[in-house]
């Protein structure tokens, strides 16, 4: 953080062309050593800070972000769901005892049978089938979360880029106005320039002081705000580095739209959300399929004591076969919901389809115009009035311009510079977005 004050007027009664002398060497020094310690400083606070590049920082957000980790256990769980749905019917074991006759003495009969239903009509299949497709949708659904969350984390890193250089625009202009104040002081005191004036460059000085504070802050607040996409990782005390200039990039709409047909994710998954809903009338049909129940078992029956009807111990076998009356398929809602589902992914899809062909191309032209600005900026704005500012600095030390418009130019300078960032950090949020809306990324710097 940069900030030192400006020595107040020591003396402010005539002096003696020696103590002049004197106080305009004292001045000199200060200046010099002013001037050394913010130049240490600089390159003690960039020593201190350890970068974060962009791709490291994209590398971390794909490995911590706990939002994208909640996501996979989706894919986990739909992936299980096919075992699931792969598995045949528990069979079923029953055991049975009796008293035939207890008063009578007819013995006792004990047994026991296991039975298994036979799904028929496909219905494994089906259901297997159901399962792979909604695991596959779910796979292309974190793809798609994915894509959603790196753009928007690269949107934060570019604001932190942002702040950065208007950071550093700030810095310059309080450095420069600190310079032309000191000269001011011993200008002022060799008789040269008025009090006035004198008093409006130190109270310039302290403004841009503080609007040097603000920047500090909106850079730290925006370096806090990546933390969110990294979930619970401090940045304190790192600092983005990148160039704007790795923002650019020549594109022909058609084949965006062409390759946004072809990729975006969330396409696919409305591609796939029709497969999902034919797969569910599949199984439908195929659940309004009988299905059959086998059972086979054994009993025993004790030997009969009664002296009307004695019987020697018996053992039996017996088989069964049971065959459920569909009754319930003379209501077929299920399958006419199921059909409904499949005719309204359809209509989604073909919605998605459009949206998309309308959104690269607003995204386009949105990219286009930001690199109209930027080249404007390097048709000579910044170098124009960069010169304008030192021409005034130059004549008003000659005497021959008012503080007044020292001032007025260096605010000037100072706003086409951040226009001029503000305009590079548009850009590579519209490219960014431009690869959003296309489903691609070859962003790296």
């Amino acid at each position: 953080m940069i900030g030192f004050s400006i020595l107040s007027d020591l003396y402010n009664q005539p002096r003696s062309g020696v103590l002049k002398k004197r106080q305009m060497k004292f001045n000199i020094r200060f200046t010099i050593v002013t001037a050394t310690l913010l130049s240490m400083m600089s390159i003690v606070k960039a020593q201190e800070k350890e970068l974060l590049s962009f791709n490291e920082y994209l590398n971390l957000v794909g490995k911590k972000n706990l939002n994208y980790a909640a996501q996979k256990y989706n894919v986990s769980m739909a992936e299980a769901s096919i075992q699931t749905a792969n598995m045949f019917p528990d069979p079923q074991f029953d055991m049975e005892g009796s008293n035939n006759g207890v008063s009578k003495k007819m013995g006792y009969t004990f047994g026991g049978s296991f039975g298994w239903t036979v799904e028929l009509g496909g219905k494994r299949k089906a259901r297997v089938d159901l399962a792979r497709n909604q695991s596959e949708l779910s796979k292309i659904l974190l793809s798609d979360f994915f894509r959603n969350l790196r753009a928007d984390a690269s949107l934060g890193y570019i604001e932190a880029l942002r702040t950065k250089a208007l950071l550093d625009v700030q810095q310059d202009s309080y450095k420069n106005m600190l310079k032309l104040s000191k000269s001011d002081s011993i200008r002022y005191r060799l008789g040269t320039i008025s009090l006035v004036s004198s008093k409006q460059s130190k109270l310039e000085t302290a403004s841009l002081l503080n609007d040097v504070y603000q920047a500090e802050s909106a850079e730290q607040q925006a370096i806090t705000g990546l933390s969110v996409y990294l979930s619970d990782n401090n940045l304190t005390g790192r600092d983005v580095d990148g160039d704007f200039n790795a923002f650019n990039r020549d594109f022909g709409v058609e084949d965006l739209i062409t390759q946004a047909l072809n990729d975006r994710a969330d396409l696919l998954a409305a591609r796939q959300n029709t497969q999902v809903a034919k797969s569910q009338i599949n199984l439908e049909r195929a659940n309004r399929k009988i299905d059959l129940g086998l059972s086979a078992g054994v009993s025993h029956n004790t030997t009969a004591t009664n002296e009307i009807a004695p019987s020697p111990a018996v053992n039996a076998v017996k088989l069964g076969v049971s065959i459920p009356l569909k009754f319930s398929n003379n209501r077929n809602a299920g399958l006419k919901i199921a059909e409904m589902a499949h005719s309204q992914s359809q209509l989604e899809y073909q919605q998605v389809e459009q949206s998309i062909r309308a959104e690269v191309m607003q995204a386009y032209q949105q990219y286009m115009a930001t690199q109209k600005q930027v080249k404007q900026f390097h048709n000579g704005m910044l170098t124009e009035a960069k010169s304008i500012l030192e021409g005034i600095i130059y004549s008003y030390k000659r005497g021959e311009s008012s503080i007044l418009e020292v001032l007025n130019a260096q605010r000037t300078y100072n706003d086409v510079r951040k226009d001029y960032y503000q305009a590079l950090a548009d850009n590579a949020a519209a490219l960014i977005e431009l690869e959003r809306k296309t489903g691609i990324w070859d962003i790296s710097f």
